[in-house]
This record gives C-alpha cells, structure tokens and sequence, in this order.
C-alpha cells in the first residue's frame, strides 16, 4: 500500500503535469490491493461469527466480537472511498454524491472558505459569539453547514437568552449581511447593527459604512477574531481529541469554559490590583 502510494505521488508530481495513463495504472494497483484487504477483513468478520475464529478466553473472545464490529463499520466506508476513487480517477467525476473524506469522522464535511492559503478545509463548522470582556456567550458545532447570514437572528436569541437583555451592537463580516437581519434586529431593539454590505450601491449605505461607531464595531469584531485563533491555539479547538458529533461538541464546549475561566480569573485579578 506504501509503495502503491508513493509511485502514485511520483507520478502526480511529474513536471508538465501528470501522466494521466500512468495515473490510472498506480490507482489500479491500489484499488485492488485495498479490494483484497476489504476482501480479507470481510472474511474474517464472517468467521468470527460462525465460530471458526474463537477464543477459549472469555476476555479475549470479547475482545475479538469488538475488533469484528469495528471491522464491519470500517469496511463498508472503505467501500465507499474505492468507489469515490473510481469515479474520480477513471470517471472525471469530482462530485460524488455524500463524499466521504475521512473514515473515522464520517461525518466531516468539505468547507470553501475561499482563503488565498488555504481554499479547502475538512471539519465541522463551529460558532463562537462573543460578548464583552471577551467572555464567550455562546457556541454550536453543526451538523450541517448553514449559510452565515441564518446566523444572525439567533444568535440574538441566545444573547437575549443568557443575559437577559438586547445587545445594543451586533457585529459581523459581510457573510452575514442580509436586508431582512438588519431590519429584524433593529425591530427587536439592537441599536447598532454593524455588518457591512459589500455589494451595495447605495451612497447613502457606504457613507454609514464609513462613519466612526460602525469602524469601532468592525474593529471589535476583528478583535474577535483573534478570539477563534486564541481557542484553536491555547485551547486544542484546531482538531478534536473525542471522537463522533457528541464528542465533538464537548470538546469544543471544555475549550470555551477554559477560554472564560481563563479571561474571568485575569478580570477578578485587576479587579483585586
């Protein structure tokens, strides 16, 4: 598999670009060493359980009915990434329907996020909203992608729901500009709405765009930024130790509380000075 591998790498990395033939020729060898593999992991998981395979050791015959159940969820994923393969290399199909890009978190999804570095991200998006102080109000991980601008009202709701109380300013970048976010939050009481519409015409909107509060409060959100950057850094969120959704989520929920208790303990400490 090693070898399949590091010729398929040679050959991608030719000069002039790869050798479309010799591509495919790598990728064959490949697939059906990991057909035979699939092929040997099947038969296996089969024997278990007919008895052909056992142990005379209770622990040890335990141990072995959980190495076929995990045999039988990885299996039919790698199933799944041959076929992708197939599609792709002998296809041209680069959208396979439910793509798979990791077997262990099958979950993980792809996120273009257009940045010049890095275009293409693998995870699950993670919300993070800020109030004051830099104490971190609230936080969700998604099942799903939503589209920013669905955001925006909710995370209102949460505010309201926590504090008790409107925001008076609610920042963001130009993702979650809508017509309707702002006409809403100004219905439910934000006195300050500063999310930049990037598209606009209006002389009058890039004349408000301009003003003092509304740079003060991109600034803030800026800053807020950093708040993500710190959490991925000091607080592990760049990759999840805990498997699955649910794990998931605790761990970013741990990262957060130590993120706050981290700024309350600074807080109460020149508070105390």
């Amino acid at each position: 598999m090693k070898f399949r591998i590091l010729e398929i790498g040679r050959v991608a990395r030719t000069r002039g670009g790869p050798n479309r033939e010799r591509l495919q020729q790598g990728y064959e060898k490949l697939l059906s060493t990991v057909g035979r593999v699939v092929g040997q992991a099947k038969r296996f998981s089969g024997e278990i359980v007919q008895g052909v395979k056992r142990s005379a050791d209770v622990m040890q015959q335990a141990a072995l009915e959980g190495l076929r159940k995990e045999l039988d969820t990885f299996v039919p994923r790698v199933q799944q990434v041959m076929r992708q393969a197939k599609q792709r290399i002998f296809g041209g199909n680069t959208h396979f329907a439910d793509k798979l890009v990791s077997i262990f978190e099958p979950t993980t999804e792809i996120i273009r996020k257009g940045k010049a570095s890095k275009p293409t991200e693998f995870g699950k998006m993670v919300k993070i909203q800020e109030g004051e102080n830099q104490i971190i109000t609230d936080y969700d991980v998604y099942e799903k992608r939503p589209s920013d601008s669905e955001l925006v009202i909710p995370a209102i709701d949460a505010h309201e729901k926590q504090l008790g109380c409107t925001p008076r300013l609610v920042a963001g970048d130009a993702a979650f500009y809508s017509a309707h976010n702002e006409g809403t939050a100004h219905e439910r009481g934000v006195k300050r709405v500063c999310i930049p519409n990037r598209s606009t015409k209006s002389a009058e909107r890039k004349r408000e765009q301009k003003k003092r509060w509304f740079k003060a409060g991109q600034q803030w959100r800026t800053g807020c930024e950093g708040r993500i950057s710190v959490l991925k850094r000091r607080h592990g969120l760049r990759r999840s130790i805990y498997r699955g959704d649910d794990g998931m989520k605790r761990w970013v929920g741990l990262g957060v509380i130590a993120d706050n208790l981290h700024h309350i303990g600074a807080d109460l400490a020149n508070r105390k000075k």
